[in-house]
């Protein structure tokens, strides 16, 4: 396991074995397990759960870290919270972690569907959870959000999906691309691994480069908010932050990861027709883009949620962009909390 994925730097969670998950793409996770982490008591009724699905690149540890906590809307006095980390992300089942023989770029391919369908075992078999109060995640958190509120309409009471789509864009599969040939496409990569450490250490900083340019906006920049950050300039921003957080990571994690995302897609269960998918959402949904997110711009967000009955258009502010989901904008996560406070009392 790469020395990254520790309960030092990510717990405290539990690993929990689901058992056999047959995969939508022909494979299988023959002792699928997941890292979960578990904030407050679930009451006696069972009816006080909220699920927290992660991103690309995220773990449990980032959501405890800015949005979960006495006071806030996602309070573990009033709720049982339950963070599942997705598959691929390096704590639950994932390339970097499995058995040798379908480890790194041997790993199989893995869906949104297959992660929420792992989620709904984990909640009915191991919890005994038959109705959540809310579905809550941002970007592919977004993208699980709207598969639960799809695949399982009678046990989401409500879904707030942030910084995401139901339906991938071709603009947004195209540009994961790019993300993914910036660790691929080094001359010392071959079938899923590097030849040396210094290329996995060029592939990903590169890979950082392109969420530096996609992942904050162009007003970000402009309006000086690395430096209100704390880094004196563009190259310091690349270097220290966003190649900080990519470079300890496994590229077939990210690789995995990717791939998953860029094919989220709940009109898989509507023959592609997402007006006919999202028309079986029965939650109360919020859907919440970010006013400067260049991956899932608030339009593509907007032209969706006008498809899903009982449902508001509450789009965050923050010239942050995709990345004001780190909690990087103080005002944005307030706007997010009071949002989930608005959702959590209809």
């Amino acid at each position: 396991m790469t020395p990254y994925y520790t309960q030092q730097i990510h717990g405290p969670f539990k690993t929990i074995s689901i058992g056999q998950l047959d995969l939508e793409e022909g494979g299988v996770l023959e002792d699928c397990t997941l890292a979960v982490a578990t904030h407050g008591q679930l009451n006696a009724a069972k009816d006080n759960a909220i699920l927290v699905p992660t991103w690309y690149s995220g773990t449990s540890k980032i959501m405890e870290q800015v949005y979960i906590g006495q006071g806030r809307a996602l309070d573990p006095s009033r709720y049982f919270i339950i963070v599942v980390n997705q598959i691929g992300n390096g704590l639950s089942t994932s390339p970097s972690n499995a058995p040798s023989r379908i480890a790194g770029p041997r790993f199989p391919r893995v869906r949104i569907g297959d992660d929420v369908r792992a989620q709904h075992r984990l909640l009915t078999a191991h919890f005994g959870i038959q109705r959540l109060a809310l579905v809550v995640g941002g970007s592919m958190g977004a993208q699980q959000t709207y598969e639960w509120a799809v695949r399982y309409p009678d046990m989401v009471e409500r879904a707030a999906p942030i910084a995401g789509t139901a339906c991938n864009t071709e603009h947004d599969f195209a540009f994961t691309d790019t993300l993914v040939e910036a660790i691929t496409t080094d001359p010392g990569f071959r079938d899923g691994t590097y030849a040396d450490s210094a290329e996995v250490a060029a592939g990903l900083r590169r890979h950082a480069k392109l969420w530096t340019v996609m992942g904050w906006s162009t007003e970000f920049f402009r309006g000086g908010r690395h430096r209100v950050l704390g880094f004196e300039d563009m190259d310091a921003f690349i270097d220290q932050f966003m190649t900080g957080y990519f470079s300890p990571m496994d590229p077939n994690n990210l690789l995995s990861m990717a791939w998953k995302w860029q094919r989220g897609d709940v009109s898989r269960h509507t023959g592609g027709d997402l007006a006919q998918a999202l028309g079986r959402i029965t939650a109360k949904t919020f859907v919440m883009p970010i006013s400067h997110d260049m991956f899932f711009p608030p339009n593509d967000c907007l032209a969706e949620q006008q498809l899903i009955p009982n449902s508001e258009f509450r789009p965050i502010t923050s010239i942050d962009g995709h990345l004001a989901l780190f909690g990087t904008d103080a005002n944005a996560v307030t706007e997010i909390d009071i949002n989930l406070r608005a959702l959590l009392a209809t």
